[in-house]
């Protein structure tokens, strides 16, 4: 292992100086362990991950250090799968929460029972089997509409300080329309930078056929307006993947973003398609501080649901 290499990025990224000795160790005992169980790969990343939950060691910097050992050494599955266990890791001990403040311990201690909040870092195809039962009992304690509106700003840490551009972008075009044509113009042009350079747009590689199925369809990046409701598709989870495939369960693996739901299509087990109203909640987030007002989002059509895109309208004030 190139320590010294590993510490200049690490440097670079701002880890102070108390704990680059620790994040040092950290991806070196990884390595070693990546080499002593078959080398590189999703499944070594995720069990390793299991042993730092089962030794208490799975903190959100721990998984970052490995994401970030990933890149060092320029191996995309690495940084992908402990990318993964970071992705929305905060999302049930938030629904926890969440639970608790609007409704109550005892109703969150009954929609949990038996279940407990997953450790983080748990590998993804273990995820739904945590997340599915939770939903289901706050759908049938709560009734739908309840349970859209509990997990409808959805349960992602999206702090307002991420999104205050989308406030200034908006201020500076002339109306609705304007906002989104940049929206996409932008859109298209990061994953544009992402394949001249060579890097991942989050987990997925650019190509020109990827490029071209997002500037085709206006609704991915963007959106459509029609009269006060904007239409928004989500762009696949792996494009490239999604493109290939033909079989309709893969390619809906393929679109899935949600590492609570995603591992769920292909194995055959079930998770609520309420719970896409998370992913809603996601989407109304830049909107919200682009008009600086609450407004409605509501899931058209999702993956989970059995679609073959997820495809939302948000609703623009009157």
């Amino acid at each position: 292992m190139d320590k010294q290499g590993f510490r200049t990025m690490l440097e670079g990224r701002k880890v102070p100086a108390d704990k680059l000795d620790a994040a040092l160790a950290l991806a070196d005992r990884f390595e070693q362990y990546a080499k002593q169980t078959g080398g590189f790969s999703t499944q070594t990343a995720w069990a390793f991950s299991q042993i730092l939950i089962a030794e208490g060691q799975n903190s959100e910097e721990n998984f970052i250090t490995l994401a970030r050992y990933g890149l060092f050494i320029k191996n995309n599955t690495v940084f992908v799968a402990f990318l993964e266990l970071l992705d929305g890791g905060e999302a049930q001990e938030n629904l926890y929460t969440r639970v608790a403040e609007r409704y109550g311990d005892a109703l969150r201690d009954e929609v949990f029972d038996g279940i407990g909040v997953a450790p983080f870092g748990l590998p993804t195809p273990e995820k739904p089997r945590y997340m599915q039962p939770v939903i289901a009992r706050l759908e049938q304690a709560l009734g739908a509409e309840a349970c859209r509106a509990l997990i409808g700003d959805s349960l992602r840490d999206l702090p307002d300080e991420y999104y205050a551009k989308e406030r200034e972008l908006y201020l500076s075009c002339q109306d609705v329309d304007e906002y989104i044509a940049r929206k996409k113009q932008m859109f298209v042009a990061q994953l544009e930078a992402c394949q001249r350079e060579g890097r991942l747009f989050f987990a997925q590689d650019v190509t020109d056929e990827v490029l071209a199925f997002v500037r085709d369809e206006p609704e991915i990046g963007g959106g459509v307006r029609v009269g006060n409701v904007v239409y928004e598709t989500k762009i696949p989870f792996l494009t490239k993947e999604y493109l290939a495939e033909t079989d309709p369960t893969l390619r809906r693996y393929y679109y899935c973003h949600c590492p609570w739901a995603r591992e769920a299509i292909r194995s055959g087990e079930k998770v609520a398609p309420i719970f896409c109203n998370c992913s809603a909640g996601f989407h109304k987030k830049p909107w919200e501080a682009a008009l600086g007002q609450k407004i409605r989002v509501d899931v058209l059509t999702s993956v989970l649901a059995g679609a073959d895109r997820c495809r939302f309208a948000i609703h623009l004030p009157a």
